[in-house]
């Protein structure tokens, strides 16, 4: 076996037995089906996915080093599938229609397939149903990992299909602590990439990533200037904020016309009808990622603006605009910050809806705006 160290089963650091037990369970041979991650937003089960994912593709049991492990640490391996809700209610019949029809299809660069579902507390039962017999006897070399808060909310026969795997919740500072001994930032630097990126693994990626900082940064100037802003203001920035969000996107199209080219001549049609699908999903989630990144920026921002009205000396996350957070703090009251971080959660329940992402920035600027000048 490869060296552990650049595979992303050995960066799980903060969930030390579930890393233990999924790459154990690969190099043994002995990987389950289907599994079923379970825990609260936060804990990594995404980032497990994905590197459950790379080992089970990676003939070396994930070395993190092949071209598979790097197709798959990029999220552009065309033989793992992502899925995530497309409606306000949960997947779509269509979705899992697709899901289903893809199956039973030849893995297209690997030996095995992988299909993450996540969220799958949101699978509805006729769609849950329609699973039930594949995740029961799926074909050989296929893998189902979803993912879910509780299975007390999710379908008790789509549980009993699956190996369960209890993500324990990892605090702020433990989280904290491990991207800064990854990355050898300062710790208050690290606190703030946790509270925004929502995991150690994501927040030593928004490290690496000038873009998603970037994003972040317009984000907090955004929000710092509703304090004069005047309408075209408003619709100005949420513009460029959504050019910002949008702009990490380049790199993944890119890699994605590449691949799309390179297999060009020995795919058939269907297939890589398949593989521009799965590239258009992917796309869509990480745009989605984006936009709950920087509405993230903007709540943890708001909540520090409220912690310093409470509290001047209070410890903020985002340490590195404490001048923004104390103009902010001064433009408004308790009440105030609370209506904009009512404000802040309103879009993130329109996203998660499927509103324009444009149109639910606009909305949460205009009602920040209205909420700092309660004073």
């Amino acid at each position: 076996m490869a060296p552990a160290q650049a595979s992303l089963l050995a960066k799980l650091d903060t969930q030390e037995r579930v890393r233990d037990f999924l790459t154990n369970a690969v190099a043994s041979g002995r990987a389950s089906h289907a599994y079923l991650f379970l825990g609260a937003p936060g804990a990594g089960k995404l980032d497990a996915a994905w590197a459950l994912a790379q080992a089970f593709l990676c003939e070396q049991d994930g070395c993190g080093a092949c071209d598979s492990c790097v197709r798959v640490a990029r999220h552009t391996h065309p033989d793992v599938h992502y899925y995530t809700p497309e409606s306000a209610t949960g997947y779509l019949i269509a979705q899992t229609r697709e899901l289903l029809d893809d199956v039973p299809l030849a893995p297209i660069r690997a030996k095995a397939k992988v299909y993450i579902i996540d969220r799958a507390e949101q699978l509805r039962a006729n769609t849950a149903n329609a699973l039930l017999k594949t995740l029961e006897e799926p074909p050989e070399g296929v893998m189902f990992i979803l993912l879910g808060t509780s299975a007390d909310v999710m379908l008790p026969t789509i549980v009993s299909r699956c190996q369960c795997v209890p993500f324990r919740l990892v605090s702020p500072t433990v989280a904290a602590q491990a991207v800064s001994r990854a990355t050898g930032q300062d710790l208050a630097r690290c606190r703030m990439v946790v509270a925004v990126a929502g995991s150690p693994t994501r927040g030593i990626e928004f490290l690496k990533s000038a873009e998603r900082q970037d994003a972040r940064r317009q984000m907090v100037r955004a929000i710092d200037s509703l304090i004069a802003a005047d309408e075209a203001d408003v619709l100005s920035r949420a513009k460029s904020l959504i050019v910002a969000v949008k702009a990490p996107l380049a790199e993944v199209k890119s890699t994605q016309e590449k691949v799309l080219e390179q297999n060009a001549d020995y795919l058939s049609r269907g297939a890589l009808k398949q593989l521009e699908d799965r590239n258009k999903r992917e796309l869509n989630a990480r745009e989605r990622s984006g936009i709950m990144e920087a509405l993230a920026s903007a709540r943890t921002l708001m909540r520090d603006v409220l912690l310093t009205l409470q509290d001047e000396a209070a410890d903020v996350v985002n340490e590195d605009v404490r001048d923004t957070i104390g103009r902010l703090a001064a433009a408004t009251n308790a009440a105030g910050a609370t209506r904009a971080l009512e404000a802040v959660a309103t879009a993130e329940r329109n996203i998660a809806r499927n509103v324009t992402p444009q149109l639910a920035i606009e909305v949460m600027l205009f009602d920040i705006r209205k909420a700092l000048k309660c004073r």
